[in-house]
């Protein structure tokens, strides 16, 4: 990769370098047949990665763009959303859902635990929701929801599942024509965003809809947005040629080269490609005296945020890191200063990983730790081999 760091946060992640070629391609028209045809050729590889029987969005925007189109299209003002939290991520759908005067409840989990899925079906038993959102990955806390749990209950009352892959999809099953214990428990939309597990630049916001979610839209009389209606957009994503708004052209050269590279790993391949790299950074760090917020049978394949030892210098320990080439990130709210985040997601190699181990090491020794960097590599490879 031609990438002077190792950007290891929760996203943006490492490009590599066809990606950046490609993005790099000659701007054409946005209605240039050639163009169109790149663009309908990565909608449809959205569609081969999800597995959704309805339609898929590939749109200018970011993450919460794409969280705005899942909502305003399924959930209409004075409806009710249950809103399932492990994190702060989770939470942004708080005040989304009350901008479009949804009416919103929330089961807010302890940072670094699940949420119980018996609250949320006692939620459910006592409430008509239309709709309940899911982070997948929340990349705050590094936790992953259990999906084979929570998405029977939710079908079980009726809703529809709103699944924020930002920071999941491409690297934890997503899979939209997957049944939960039942034909009808089954994901209805899932959002995410480019920058993450898919491993291309920051701008796009993508979204799918099965064919329950889109027959929840059609009984919407209106939607409360322009931008976000599907409407505008499905002529679009059927017909790259015609226009409703200008698409990011080499962002979406750049996209299709990255689905590419997805598909061409392998859904499977990937999914435990993260999850062994996920496990082996945890158990390297671990050799370090550095606990992950979110205990092992709980964390995401993706992200883990590391609670530092005693003493430590979150701002000193994160600029030394930055000097040698290594990026991570900072906690959020209430665990600033008391923890970092590290990405380990899309076109992340097991040798940057490694690289990261040992520069890891030799920060903390620099802060007159006492810590073996050579056993760290070793626990990785333990895992990661």
């Amino acid at each position: 990769m031609r990438n002077k760091e190792m950007l290891l946060i929760p996203g943006p992640t490492p490009v590599v370098d066809s990606i950046y070629d490609a993005l790099a391609s000659e701007t054409r028209s946005h209605t240039d047949a050639r163009f169109a045809a790149t663009y309908k050729s990565s909608i449809e590889k959205t569609r081969d990665m999800l597995k959704t029987d309805g339609e898929v969005f590939v749109i200018s925007g970011s993450g919460t763009i794409a969280m705005e189109m899942a909502l305003v299209n399924t959930v209409s003002p004075g409806e009710k959303l249950l809103v399932v939290s492990h994190g702060f991520f989770g939470d942004r759908f708080i005040k989304l859902g009350e901008a479009f005067g949804i009416n919103v409840d929330v089961i807010q989990a302890e940072w670094g635990k699940q949420v119980d899925p018996k609250a949320v079906e006692d939620k459910l038993a006592n409430g008509d929701y239309k709709a309940v959102t899911v982070t997948h990955a929340d990349t705050s806390t590094g936790v992953a929801a259990n999906l084979d749990v929570l998405v029977p209950i939710i079908k079980k009352y009726g809703a529809l599942v709103i699944l924020d892959g930002v920071c999941a999809t491409a690297a934890m099953e997503e899979d939209m024509s997957k049944t939960y214990g039942s034909e009808d428990a089954k994901i209805d939309v899932v959002l995410t965003g480019s920058q993450k597990a898919i491993g291309v630049p920051p701008g796009l916001a993508i979204v799918a809809f099965n064919q329950t979610a889109l027959a929840a839209r059609k009984k919407m009389e209106r939607v409360t947005a322009y931008y976000c209606d599907i409407y505008n957009w499905i002529p679009i994503m059927n017909d790259p040629t015609k226009y409703f708004a200008t698409p990011p052209v080499n962002l979406i050269y750049a996209y299709d080269e990255g689905m590419k590279l997805v598909l061409e790993e392998g859904m499977e391949n990937r999914y435990k490609r993260h999850a062994a790299y996920g496990k082996g950074v945890r158990a390297g760090l671990g050799v370090y005296g550095m606990k992950a917020l979110a205990e092992e049978d709980v964390a995401a394949a993706t992200l883990s945020c590391i609670l530092y030892p005693e003493g430590m210098d979150d701002a000193g320990f994160r600029s030394a890191l930055a000097k040698k080439g290594l990026i991570v990130a900072g906690a959020l709210a209430h665990l600033a200063g008391k923890a970092f985040r590290i990405g380990h997601m899309g076109n992340t190699t097991v040798e940057m990983l490694e690289k990261a181990l040992v520069l890891i090491g030799e920060t903390m020794e620099e802060q007159g730790y006492s810590v073996d960097a050579d056993q760290a590599v070793k626990a990785f490879r333990s895992i990661v081999s």
